[in-house]
């Protein structure tokens, strides 16, 4: 989905496929037919972007073989669909039964990780759109904290300095810009917007930026204004946003919303729990270690990375963080110009969702989809956005 911004720009909406489990190009190609192509008639748009997750298997096939991502780029044509951006966080298993720490490896200090990233680039150059010159890709924030030493963060830095002189040399070869943002994330190297600044600015390529995940922001118990504006006057690039909402729980020492908690708690993803204390921000890597006793302080609110559907906040005792990206989206795009001009509603926990929640047939996904974009879509043209064609 296009929309017109005041200033004359163009700002993207897709959503993320990484909800749609596949690792190999068939897969991809099915995900295009079962649900995609779905989710855009049930918005009666001729035209719906996609923010593209591609496996390690599907991207190595699509790199290394032109007819293969020729096939690709005809197939989003014929049904629709277009990609502006890619979601290169997840390398490969994000359909697994048990996820959790697996999300974060290979991380930035290991080659496999420049090589996927460097491949996703050469196939997002291949499958804009004709009148777009620029594509965006978020990815892993470094890496998980536990596994970071001095030597790692070096070779971190070394291979997105050296992604971004490939990122370059791919502009001069296609006339096409692809940059890539560090998703600030709970328990990660780079927990906060705040923690981007400093390897942003020592790397200081403008293709290298920040995507800016509005649960992981919320999740932080982040300002998105003092977010946002301590970004741009350290000059970060801004490279996309991930449009997502976490669970919030107001009164987490009371025994009805510990309950109501313990739902959420599911053995796929991994869903870091915080709080905000005088003495700052305290928190555990999942959300069933933080219901155990005493192990999180309970006298003030708590926030999970667990993304839940924007139009559909769950019930009381629960809700969720709608209003932090509702914050964060006026201040990306409701001034006289937009910060980012690539926008993702990135909600792949459908299926983790409790029982009675989750939907139960493909009909019943593209539906909930549907309506999380058409959500999002209100927020923009309420900012001033118009809808283009």
């Amino acid at each position: 989905m296009r929309f017109r911004h005041p200033d004359g720009s163009t700002v993207h909406l897709a959503y993320c496929t990484n909800v749609h489990p596949a690792e190999t190009l068939d897969g991809v190609l099915a995900q295009l037919r079962d649900h995609c192509e779905p989710v855009r008639r049930r918005l009666g748009r001729d035209r719906l972007g996609i923010g593209l997750w591609l496996a390690k298997d599907a991207a190595a096939a699509l790199v290394t073989d032109p007819s293969a991502l020729r096939g690709l780029r005809t197939e989003l044509d014929r049904r629709g669909l277009e990609v502006v951006t890619l979601n290169g966080f997840p390398y490969q298993g994000f359909g697994a039964e048990e996820v959790k720490y697996r999300v974060y490896r290979p991380d930035w200090a290991d080659p496999e990780r420049l090589d996927h990233t460097t491949s996703l680039a050469r196939v997002l150059a291949r499958l804009l759109p004709d009148d777009v010159p620029e594509g965006t890709i978020s990815t892993l924030p470094l890496a998980w904290r536990t596994a970071y030493d001095d030597t790692r963060a070096d070779k971190a830095r070394a291979a997105l300095r050296t992604l971004a002189e490939r990122l370059d040399a791919l502009a001069e070869l296609t006339g096409r810009s692809i940059r890539v943002g560090l998703e600030p994330e709970p328990g990660c190297t780079v927990e906060t917007t705040a923690d981007a600044i400093g390897p942003l600015t020592d790397i200081g390529h403008d293709r290298i930026g920040i995507c800016v995940d509005t649960c992981h922001l919320a999740t932080s118990f982040e300002d998105p204004h003092t977010a946002l504006d301590a970004l741009t006057r350290a000059h970060v690039p801004l490279v996309k946003s991930q449009l997502s909402a976490a669970l919030h729980a107001e009164h987490p020492h009371l025994p009805e919303v510990r309950e109501a908690l313990a739902a959420f708690d599911e053995p796929r993803f991994l869903h870091q729990t915080r709080t905000s204390t005088a003495a700052g921000l305290r928190g555990t890597d999942d959300l069933g270690e933080a219901l155990k006793g005493d192990t999180l302080p309970d006298a003030s609110p708590w926030r999970a990375h667990f993304h839940v559907p924007l139009h559909a906040a769950p019930t009381a005792p629960l809700t969720s963080t709608l209003p932090v990206l509702k914050a964060a989206l006026t201040h990306l795009v409701g001034g006289p110009h937009p910060l980012t001009r690539h926008l993702e509603v990135e909600t792949y926990t459908w299926q983790a969702l409790p029982p009675e929640l989750r939907p139960s047939t493909r009909a019943q996904l593209a539906d909930g989809i549907a309506a999380e974009l058409a959500l999002a879509r209100d927020l923009l043209t309420d900012l001033g956005l118009k809808e283009l064609p």
